[in-house]
């Protein structure tokens, strides 16, 4: 007698989500690899290797790395204040994280090209006090994806410390712990693995990302211009074959440093459980 599945409706439910993935997920992917085809062994690698589509490499890879590091350190301090004090205007604070969920990114693109530009308000401050431009550099960049990647730092690791018990931190306290050991170990180590998450999410969102960085990059080839916009420029001139083969090297290199992000996540896990 076979043993009942756990879910109802099991078949058709795993059915209507490999259809779904195949759809909208490995059906464009597929395409993308087999239009690669196309391309002899020669062709790809002068086209990748073209300094200027290195150099566009280089600055969506390092920009998307460090504004998803700057948005780990403050998401995590933004949800820790979220989660654990009671302020006025809490709900507006918590409505001010998800707006860049809602908001258009060219909208956000274009609001911080106008604040920080060399005449903006902020642009201005900041180049006449310490000397530094921020838009129309590849600080630009990372200022853009820093505000477009918080809120996944935020969001998930918010449910974490709020599902967090209080009498660990208490039984810390008791047997004679500082406030700084209970931190660094007893919650932090159980935050990390949703923190990795969250930086994972916020790097992924910041490679891919477009409409946000094209009006602060300025957008100078060598300089602060990103893979996105490079592959819209090799479209926009009919060169279909280059755009196939640098969205196909950032498809597989996107892949192969989110699969090395799950795997530390994974290793984490597991050391977490030992210990």
């Amino acid at each position: 007698m076979s043993q009942s599945s756990v879910m109802p409706g099991f078949r058709p439910t795993i059915g209507f989500t490999l259809i779904y993935l195949g759809l909208v997920v490995l059906i464009p992917l597929s395409t993308l690899v087999f239009k690669s085809f196309a391309l002899t062994l020669d062709d790809y690698v002068h086209i990748i290797t073209n300094k200027r589509v290195l150099s566009s490499f280089r600055v969506s890879f390092s920009s998307a790395l460090i504004a998803a590091s700057i948005a780990s350190v403050f998401g995590f301090i933004t949800a820790w204040v979220l989660v654990r004090y009671s302020f006025l205007g809490k709900n507006i604070f918590h409505a001010l994280i998800d707006l860049p969920f809602a908001l258009p990114t060219a909208v956000a693109g274009i609001v911080l090209a106008t604040i920080f530009q060399p005449s903006g308000f902020l642009g201005k401050l900041l180049l006449d006090t310490f000397g530094i431009q921020v838009a129309f550099k590849p600080m630009g960049i990372v200022v853009a994806l820093i505000f477009i990647s918080i809120p996944f730092v935020v969001r998930t690791v918010e449910p974490v410390l709020l599902e967090f018990e209080a009498s660990m931190e208490e039984a810390g306290a008791s047997l004679g712990a500082t406030r700084l050991q209970v931190f660094t170990k007893i919650i932090f180590p159980n935050i990390f693995p949703a923190l990795l998450t969250g930086f994972a999410l916020a790097f992924a969102r910041g490679v891919g990302e477009y409409g946000s960085v094209i009006f602060i990059a300025g957008n100078i080839p060598y300089i602060s211009e990103i893979v996105p916009l490079l592959i819209v420029t090799k479209l926009e001139q009919f060169d279909i074959e280059g755009a196939t083969a640098i969205a196909l090297t950032m498809l597989v290199i996107s892949f192969l440093l989110l699969l090395l992000i799950n795997l530390l996540q994974l290793w984490v896990r597991k050391r977490s459980g030992q210990l």
